[in-house]
């Protein structure tokens, strides 16, 4: 069972969680990050790491993130697939995250 980044990190894009992933996993998107999920091990070390809670286990996906768990999949594999390198390294946040992070009350 994989990790789902979900639409929490829309606008946010910390990419504290890419230091900690032990398997280059997180895929790199304009506006948020997504996870390979045949790549992801589910060692849960990311999820502690998101400033905004935007990473679930699959199974507690909550239900309006469903959505987020086709999206993951689809947009990680067409990244992948396209040749584009796994990010490895911590990154700015998109400039919008500040006023991202306070929307979702964090």
């Amino acid at each position: 069972m994989a990790h789902i980044v979900t639409s929490k990190c829309l606008g946010c894009k910390f990419t504290d969680c890419v230091e900690v992933c032990p398997v280059a996993c997180f895929y790199e998107l304009d506006g948020q990050l997504v996870i390979h999920p045949e790549d992801c091990i589910d060692c849960t070390a990311c999820v502690a790491e998101c400033p905004v809670e935007a990473i679930y286990a699959e199974g507690d996906l909550p239900g309006e993130y469903q959505s987020n768990l086709e999206f993951n999949a689809t947009e990680a594999n067409r990244i992948k697939e396209s040749g584009k390198e796994a990010i490895l390294k911590k990154k700015e946040p998109l400039p919008t995250a500040a006023q991202r992070k306070a929307e979702l009350g964090y």
